[in-house]
C-alpha cells in the first residue's frame, strides 16, 4: 500500500485517533494504523515518524476536537443546577442526548492505560484535563454568583471534587455501565450540592 491518491493528513490522523481510541496504545500495532490510513509502513513512517508521534498528533486533535468542545458545553451552559447536571452529563458520559460512548474518552483511557510514564503524553493528557477544569470552574463560578450555590463555595474546591467524579464517570462508562446508571449517578452527585 503506497500513500494513496488524495491523501489527507488531518483525516488520517483523525482515523488514527480512532483506532487509538478504541484499542489504546499497545494494543495498537503499526499493521493496524496501516490498514486504517491505507498506508504501507514505508509511507507511514515518512508521513508521522512512527507509532509514538502519531499517538501524540492523534493526542492533540483530541484536545483541538473533544476537550475543547467539552469546555465550550461549559462556557455556553445554563448557570443553574439543572444546566450543570446536563453538561457534566454530556461530558462525561455521552452527548446531549446523553448516549454513552462505548470506549469512554480518549485522554483518561490513555491516562489509565500509561500513568506518568511518558513525559510527553502526561504533558498532553494535562492538556486536556485543564480544559475541563477550567470550563467547569467558570460554570460553578457563575453559578455561585447567580445565587444557584451558596455565597461561601469555593469554585476551584468545587472544580477538583466535580473534576475526579467525571474521572470516574468516565472510567465507568468505559467499562460498559449503562448510561441510565451513570446519568442517575451524576443527577445524585450534582443535587447533593444544592442542599449546601
Amino acid at each position: 500500500m503506497a500513500r494513496p491518491r488524495g491523501f489527507d493528513e488531518e483525516t488520517a490522523v483523525d482515523r488514527a485517533t480512532e483506532v487509538f481510541w478504541r484499542r489504546g496504545y499497545h494494543a495498537t500495532s503499526t499493521r493496524d494504523l496501516g490498514e486504517v490510513l491505507e498506508l504501507n509502513p514505508s509511507s507511514l513512517y515518512r508521513t508521522f515518524g512512527d507509532k509514538h508521534r502519531l499517538f501524540l498528533r492523534a493526542l492533540d486533535h483530541y484536545r483541538e476536537t473533544e476537550s475543547t468542545d467539552g469546555c465550550r458545553r461549559f462556557h455556553d451552559a445554563t448557570p443553574t443546577l439543572a444546566g450543570l447536571v446536563q453538561t457534566v452529563t454530556a461530558v462525561a458520559i455521552g452527548g446531549d442526548d446523553g448516549a454513552a460512548e462505548p470506549v469512554g474518552c480518549f485522554v483518561v483511557n490513555t491516562a489509565a492505560e500509561l500513568g506518568a510514564t511518558d513525559p510527553e503524553v502526561s504533558r498532553r493528557t494535562e492538556g486536556s484535563f485543564e480544559l475541563t477544569r477550567t470550563g467547569l470552574a467558570e460554570l460553578l463560578t457563575r453559578m455561585r454568583d447567580g445565587g444557584e450555590l451558596p455565597s461561601g463555595t469555593d469554585p476551584d474546591a468545587l472544580t477538583d471534587l466535580l473534576f475526579t467524579l467525571i474521572l470516574g464517570w468516565r472510567l465507568r462508562s468505559r467499562a460498559g455501565h449503562s448510561t441510565a446508571d451513570l446519568r442517575a449517578s451524576v443527577e445524585r452527585a450534582i443535587n447533593l450540592l444544592g442542599r449546601g
